[in-house]
């Protein structure tokens, strides 16, 4: 294993998570906007060749130490995955291998981090 790529994206707006019932158009607008978002940041860390299998770690930092369900916030970053994948830091995000999301408190700071390690 290499050294992890790590990409610092906002945290996911309210409407991607899987809890949430937004108007189909609200939804599609935050599906683009965070897309987008993870493609630029992405492009900073991308390698030369896309990697084939790729381990991902996600951390959420947040404001508060308030308990949140895992397994949504992990589906709340669907389109930054396929942001990650459209920026060719993996070559599909079906090769990627996603770990237990990780949460933190940073009150000054709220962010996701998403390392990205080459696995071979």
């Amino acid at each position: 294993m290499g050294t992890p790529m790590v990409i610092v994206l906002p945290l996911p707006p309210r409407e991607l998570s899987p809890n949430a019932r937004p108007h189909y158009m609200a939804k599609a607008r935050a599906v683009k906007r965070y897309r987008q978002t993870a493609w630029l940041c992405a492009l900073a860390v991308r390698p030369r060749q896309p990697l084939q299998t790729a381990r991902v770690t996600s951390r959420f930092f947040f404001r508060t130490c308030r308990r949140r369900d895992r397994d949504n916030l992990l589906a709340s970053l669907k389109p930054a995955f396929d942001g990650i994948a459209d920026a060719r830091v993996v070559a599909n995000d079906a090769g990627m291998i996603h770990m237990p999301v990780e949460q933190y408190v940073d009150r000054r700071d709220p962010r996701v981090e998403v390392a990205v390690v080459a696995v071979s």
